[in-house]
């Protein structure tokens, strides 16, 4: 007579075909689902990934394939308006590095950048410090800084032109009230281009301003507590403690700066037109287009332009990178 099968007793091939010791909401038991399947997280990652396509069209379309036909047409004498142009291969290029009108642009170009970029840095810096304390008003002197950056910069160009034009000029009344004679603000080349950096700067410091108080606001208080033990003054906790875990807030600052300071454009066009002593290589790729009808040169000009960004803006950013602290 055969003894009954004691269904407690399971070999190795059958406790493949039994339920898992673990309940259906057990981690393990949802992934060994999803396996079963086949490929259910492949599918939700494709879905993910078509929201990526707008973007990739809109970048093809307006960044990627611009880029792209300018660099094509600096390679030829293109006049900008008809049909008819030759292949000149590299004559652009070697034509603006001789070209003195580039260099002045270039040299005009440096100074806007990192000028307005170490005023705007050093001005924010400070109002974020004297903000950054709690007294009457501050709030209203946050706001009055950053007012400017709310205004169009080919508006606050013009709005700054009825200061320092000759005729009816405020500057030059005020002169006048003094018995001085009026002064052409904007006839000389490297007051003008001074001018245009301080309005830059005036326009501009409170973004700076806005990043250092996010920044100030980001360190701990528990540090300056620690160096008050210690027995560090003012200068010291700001040299030891804030100076070195500001350098994010410095870097995201610089950089937006740097950027903007390099290929400015409205205020230049504001207050001196696309004159050649006050010309960025911004205004003179319009001036070369648009007036002397040679788009294969401009396109040339800003080709380099967009490079020497390009590099300026990568030595920048993997410069203070490494001067970051982790808190």
């Amino acid at each position: 007579m055969s003894r009954p099968r004691d269904d407690s007793r399971v070999t190795d091939g059958e406790a493949g075909l039994t339920a898992s010791p673990v309940g259906p909401s057990h981690p393990d038991a949802r992934l060994g689902h999803r396996h079963r399947r086949g490929g259910r997280a492949g599918v939700t990652h494709a879905s993910i990934n078509l929201f990526y396509v707008p973007a990739a069209v809109l970048f093809l379309g307006l960044v990627a394939y611009p880029l792209i036909r300018g660099v094509w047409v600096s390679t030829t004498n293109w006049n900008g308006y008809l049909p008819n142009f030759k292949f000149t291969g590299l004559h652009n290029y070697v034509k603006l590095f001789t070209d003195p009108n580039v260099g002045t642009a270039f040299l005009n170009t440096i100074v806007y950048g990192l000028g307005s970029t170490f005023l705007q840095n050093v001005i924010g810096l400070l109002f974020a410090l004297l903000l950054n304390s709690k007294f009457p008003g501050r709030t209203a002197g946050r706001t009055l800084i950053y007012l400017p950056v709310m205004i169009a910069p080919l508006i606050m160009g013009y709005v700054m032109y009825f200061f320092v034009r000759y005729s009816n000029g405020t500057f030059n009344d005020i002169l006048g009230v003094f018995g001085l004679a009026p002064v052409d603000w904007m006839a000389n080349g490297p007051r003008a281009v001074t001018i245009i950096t301080l309005v830059n700067t005036l326009q501009f410091v409170g973004v700076a301003m806005v990043i250092y108080l996010a920044g100030l606001q980001a360190i701990p208080t528990m540090y300056y507590e620690a160096a008050e033990l210690d027995g560090a003054n003012a200068w010291n906790q700001f040299w030891h403690v804030t100076a070195p875990l500001l350098i994010p807030a410095i870097t995201s600052s610089v950089m937006i700066n740097l950027i903007g300071g390099l290929k400015l454009f409205d205020v230049i066009m504001a207050l001196s037109g696309d004159a050649y002593p006050t010309n960025s290589l911004s205004t003179l790729v319009r001036r070369t287009y648009f007036s002397t009808q040679q788009a294969g040169y401009a396109s040339a000009i800003g080709v380099v332009m967009f490079v020497f960004i390009m590099v300026v803006s990568a030595i920048a950013q993997r410069y203070l990178s490494r001067k970051e602290v982790v808190q």
